[in-house]
């Protein structure tokens, strides 16, 4: 297949919010794809590039993608393929200056519209609105077969390309062969939103609640002595956690796969920033002395597999119950379950007051939907808001294309003057924008427009928008140390001159609190 048709698709389901239309681009497409070739135009599509980083920084991938493109398209999905595989596996004295000159002649074989597909793609920046849900759908139309088979079959994969290759060519027959296995991760159960703890309750009704930890999401897998650890995007990180490995080992199953969240407690028993927790993780040398002094938590929260049998597809509440006879009573996330607002709120108040997020409240009823961000599982958690300034704005991609979307955010640092310098940059976000207020702020920064830099518009620093935070974080990426987690925005604050914002002093206050 050539590049130029695929490029072609990611424009069309970009341009167009209709799912039925997105779903006939992507399963044509993935219809005249050779068998070898249904990979690269999953993760392609998904914005996924299966060598993962290539070691090229941004400003060089960006220099590169910035000469005479081609007129006429001549690549093919194996020609690029072949290059990345060729960049990744350069090593040695002088591979940088080999990475770059076989990128750069990828790109002058590529058109314009290539190039720019592939630096976003590289960059991790290709976000055209295939996702994942849709593209269930398209393979399942390419391949003529029931959605929930392909769905199902991806969850218990834990990854979509192998299983559309396998859809394509063998059909209902291949996919029966994805089970859930011990000892092979699939992808998290994910949880929706929920403003309060009203909301969630008038949801579910009868749940469970949880605390909401602030920990490294886990999903241990025990075969009788055999132990692997598995995080959220499953990677295998069994030799860094030598105390989960011993706690698993501890349980009394014989074989189960359990899903929770390991955390890095304090000597009061609560817990350390998330940054402090992660600190733990991919470790190769000094994990008996990170172990010792800084040891995890783990808070299990479901069963996946107990002793034989699979467990995705029974209620919330039997899971729980075979979590508790699969392992200790000390492991389990505290929880209760109610329908009693006053209850749930003084439930929500204490996970507050012992350093936690918030709670999840879980339906009792849903099965374990790995993979999906379903209403089964509403988080409810304690958002701050702070009033920053925008500093700069990014040129959107996909469907927000033409319009500036990733706000660069700052606070006011009166100690530095009164020159543009008085922001100091805490983040970035794209996310709560409305279609509306894309067109908006789009007209709005181009009018405080000052300088350009590649893709990136600095504007005045006048513009207050209202950002709601999970937390602050520490961060050498940024002058004042710190970053924001989670933040999209709430509103503008047309009512507040700049010098209204908040300051660098509140956000540390901030960060000190919840530390």
């Amino acid at each position: 297949m050539q590049l130029s048709r695929l490029v072609s698709v990611s424009d069309q389901v970009a341009a167009t919010r209709s799912r039925l239309e997105k779903r006939a681009a992507l399963s044509q497409c993935l219809r005249q794809a050779a068998a070898a070739e249904v990979r690269l135009v999953v993760n392609y599509l998904t914005g996924t590039l299966p060598q993962g980083r290539i070691g090229l920084g941004f400003a060089i991938i960006r220099d590169l993608a910035g000469g005479e493109p081609a007129s006429t398209p001549t690549l093919t999905l194996q020609d690029v393929d072949t290059t990345f595989d060729r960049i990744a596996n350069t090593r040695g004295k002088g591979s940088q200056t080999a990475r770059q000159e076989q990128l750069g002649a990828l790109f002058a074989r590529a058109t314009a519209a290539e190039r720019d597909f592939l630096t976003r793609l590289i960059l991790g920046e290709l976000r055209q609105g295939a996702l994942e849900g849709v593209l269930v759908d398209a393979i399942a139309d390419a391949a003529s077969l029931e959605g929930a088979d392909v769905r199902r079959a991806a969850m218990l994969a834990g990854e979509l390309a192998g299983v559309a290759e396998v859809a394509l060519t063998e059909g209902r027959a291949g996919l029966a062969r994805f089970r859930l296995a011990p000892l092979s991760p699939i992808q998290p159960m994910l949880a929706q939103a929920a403003a309060d703890i009203d909301e969630a309750i008038e949801a579910l009704g009868e749940a469970a609640l949880e605390y909401k930890l602030d920990g490294a999401r886990v999903q241990i897998h025990k075969v009788e002595s055999d132990v692997r650890i598995f995080t959220r995007n499953l990677n295998d990180v069994t030799a860094s956690l030598p105390e989960v490995v011993a706690a698993a080992r501890a349980c009394p199953a014989r074989a189960m796969i359990l899903d929770g969240e390991v955390l890095a407690l304090r000597e009061d028993g609560r817990p350390h920033p998330f940054q402090v927790t992660m600190s733990r993780f991919g470790r190769k040398s000094d994990v008996a002395a990170m172990t010792e002094r800084l040891p995890l938590t783990p808070y299990l929260f479901d069963c996946l597999h107990h002793d034989g049998d699979d467990l995705i597809d029974r209620l919330g509440a039997e899971r729980f119950e075979r979590l508790a006879a699969a392992t200790h009573a000390d492991l389990l996330v505290p929880r209760i379950v109610t329908a009693d607002r006053a209850i749930a709120t003084a439930f929500f108040d204490e996970a507050l007051a012992k350093g936690h997020e918030g709670v999840m409240a879980k339906s009792l009823v849903g099965p374990y939907q790995a993979g999906n961000r379903g209403g089964d599982w509403l988080k409810v958690k304690l958002a701050h808001t702070l009033d920053l300034v925008i500093l700069a704005a990014e040129w959107g991609s996909g469907r927000r294309r033409g319009w500036l979307s990733n706000l660069h955010l700052g606070a006011r640092d009166p100690a530095t003057g009164a020159s543009v310098n008085q922001f100091v940059m805490l983040g970035k976000t794209f996310k709560g924008l409305t279609d509306e207020m894309l067109e908006w702020q789009t007209k709005k920064l181009l009018s405080l427009e000052i300088a350009r830099v590649g893709h990136v518009v600095h504007v005045k620093p006048e513009l207050v928008v209202e950002i709601a935070v999970n937390q602050i974080q520490t961060s050498p990426q940024y002058p004042a140390g710190m970053a924001l987690r989670f933040a999209r925005v709430k509103r503008y604050r047309e009512d507040k001159a700049a010098g209204e914002a908040d300051t660098v002093a509140t956000v540390r206050e901030l960060y000190e609190r919840q530390s």
